[in-house]
C-alpha cells in the first residue's frame, strides 16, 4: 500500500539508509513543509519500508512544471522486491493529476540503474555532495510538452 505520510514518518528511513544513522532531529530537509510539495510511504502490511519526497522545483534548461524527487530510501531488506519502483509509479500519477511536466532528482551514481529501469535518464556528469556521495542529476518526461 503507498500512501501520503508526514515528513516525520520519512526520518527513520532518512537516517538509517541514506544517512548513516544520524540523529532523527538532523534528517528533516529545509523543503519538508514546502506549498504542494508531499511525501510517499510504501508499506508492506504496517511496515514503511520505502519513502520518497516530491517538491515542485524546476530543473535548470528543462522549464517549468517540474518536480523534484528528494530523499528515496527502501530499507535494505526489502531491496530489489519492487517497492521502490511502486512508490515511483505512485508518485508519477498522483504528479501527472497536478499537471506536472516532469520529475528530477540527485541519484546516488549506485542507484542509476534503478532509475534508468524506470524511464529516468541521466542529464549530468556525475558530481560528488560530501558527505554522501557520487551522484548524476537524473531526469524523466511525465507529460506531453
Amino acid at each position: 500500500m503507498i500512501r501520503r505520510i508526514s515528513p516525520a514518518e520519512t526520518l527513520h528511513l532518512r537516517s538509517t539508509v541514506l544517512w548513516g544513522n544520524r540523529p532523527l532531529a538532523d534528517c528533516g530537509l529545509a523543503t519538508d513543509a514546502i506549498d504542494n510539495g508531499f511525501h510517499l510511504g510504501c508499506f508492506e502490511e504496517d511496515k514503511l519500508v520505502s519513502i520518497g519526497t516530491f517538491i515542485p522545483e524546476n530543473y535548470k534548461e528543462k522549464g517549468d512544471g517540474g518536480f523534484r524527487l528528494r530523499a528515496m530510501a527502501t530499507d535494505p531488506a526489502y531491496t530489489g522486491r519492487g517497492f521502490g519502483a511502486a512508490l515511483i509509479n505512485f508518485a508519477i500519477n498522483e504528479l501527472r493529476s497536478v499537471h506536472a511536466s516532469y520529475i528530477w532528482c540527485n541519484a546516488r551514481t549506485v542507484a542509476v540503474g534503478f532509475y534508468s529501469r524506470l524511464g529516468f535518464e541521466v542529464i549530468s556528469e556525475e558530481f560528488e555532495i560530501p558527505g554522501v556521495g557520487p551522484h548524476f542529476d537524473m531526469f524523466s518526461q511525465i507529460a506531453e510538452k
